[in-house]
């Protein structure tokens, strides 16, 4: 049994993660992970002051099916899915069991409000189809609350509704010019 985290998926452990052998290892905010240089999405846990580090876990929470159901704290730049694999299985297989909301440790914070990245929080901006734009790009609308239903939307501003999904608190984005 392996461990895998990435932002889609991961690694745990120090020999890469898809193998078996290796200890699980029990995910808890403040821990650190850098990319897996055998996998083109995976990241691997590593000690915050080895220079290979790039993210820190702001908050672990149980792993999900449903994406969308994964709602990590303002200021997230990377949600990292934990998978359990059995056997030798590749990075993208695997059971969810921990969802990671890591913080890059570089300057470069893109789940910031606004920034373009990350989880869709309110200050953040969207384009006429909901997709997440930076708000210095001048497109879009401001998101000024995340609700159930336009109806539920603040005076002024403009619904956008989004297609049901399962898991997310969501299924409209209540804009305001930016």
């Amino acid at each position: 049994m392996g461990l895998v985290l990435t932002a889609a998926t991961a690694c745990d452990g120090a020999s890469g993660g898809s193998g078996g052998g290796q200890a699980a290892k029990e995910w808890k905010a403040g821990d650190c992970a850098g990319p897996e240089k055998s996998s083109k999405d995976g990241y691997l846990s590593m000690e915050c002051d080895d220079p290979g580090a790039t993210i820190k876990a702001l908050e672990v929470q149980d792993g999900s099916f449903f994406a969308d159901s994964v709602q990590c704290p303002a200021g997230t730049d990377a949600i990292i899915s934990v998978k359990v694999s059995f056997g030798t299985g590749d990075a993208g297989g695997g059971i969810p069991s921990k969802t990671v909301c890591g913080r890059n440790l570089s300057g470069d914070h893109p789940g910031d409000a606004g920034a373009g990245g990350g989880q869709l929080v309110v200050g953040d901006c969207v384009d006429d189809s909901a997709k997440e734009v930076p708000c210095a790009s001048g497109g879009g609308g401001k998101v000024a609350a995340l609700t159930e239903t336009a109806e539920e939307c603040p005076s002024g501003s403009e619904p956008l509704e989004l297609f049901p999904s399962p898991g997310r608190p969501y299924d409209a984005i209540c804009t305001i010019r930016a």
